[in-house]
């Protein structure tokens, strides 16, 4: 059985998707061991919480520094035994130190068509960009910021007519398809990082991952 420790900040409908994926069968001999988020009041947790998951949560005011909290989150997570670490929505920068530590190991899910619009606000930066199309990226994290290698895309159209809640729903619907795939990729051994790519079944990925759905 894998062990997979998932880092929230909100709300947690990634989390969900991977709960979901474990209970039927898309990601195959595994659990969530842990959740953890920087936030007490974080919606994710009850969902863990619903679904018998431990949580924990470790707030960064406990800590006098970047590299204290790390090393306490460091030392929360391996105490579960991880075979991979999802980052679901965990908002906050990771120290080189903490992402060195979990090289090849660690997959983040980022809300638009990397290398466009890493950080923050991308689907209303997308629209104000006049983009017709807009989406997600899982890809493998390193230290820079949303620059890790690209695995797998999703992408959506962007309407005249759409809000933003639009998009993000339209979104959020395909990032809830392709992060349980690729977790599962990686567990299954399918999937690994070497020499700064992703590498498929024994092939380089392009830069913008396996294929866009």
């Amino acid at each position: 059985m894998y062990n997979i420790v998932v880092l929230i900040s909100g709300n947690g409908s990634n989390l969900q998707a991977i709960i979901d994926n474990c209970v039927n069968g898309v990601i195959k001999n595994s659990c969530i061991a842990a959740v953890i988020s920087n936030k007490a009041d974080a919606y994710g947790l009850q969902r863990a919480q619903l679904a018998n998951i431990e949580t924990a949560s470790i707030a960064v005011s406990d800590y006098a520094n970047h590299q204290d909290y790390d090393q306490a989150l460091i030392k929360k997570i391996d105490a579960y035994q991880p075979d991979v670490i999802v980052l679901a929505g965990f908002m906050r920068i990771l120290s080189s130190e903490f992402v060195n530590h979990y090289q090849g190991k660690m997959l983040n899910i980022h809300p638009s068509l990397l290398p466009k619009y890493a950080g923050l606000n991308t689907h209303q930066r997308a629209i104000d960009a006049g983009d017709s199309e807009h989406g997600t990226s899982v890809h493998f994290v390193t230290e820079e910021l949303d620059g890790g290698p690209v695995i797998l895309q999703a992408k959506v159209p962007i309407f005249t007519t759409d809000s933003v809640d639009d998009v993000i729903d339209r979104v959020q619907r395909q990032e809830h398809s392709i992060y349980p795939l690729v977790i599962q990729w990686l567990l299954s051994q399918r999937l690994s990082m070497q020499n700064g790519s992703a590498v498929l079944d024994g092939n380089q990925l392009p830069p913008q991952g396996y294929a866009v759905q």
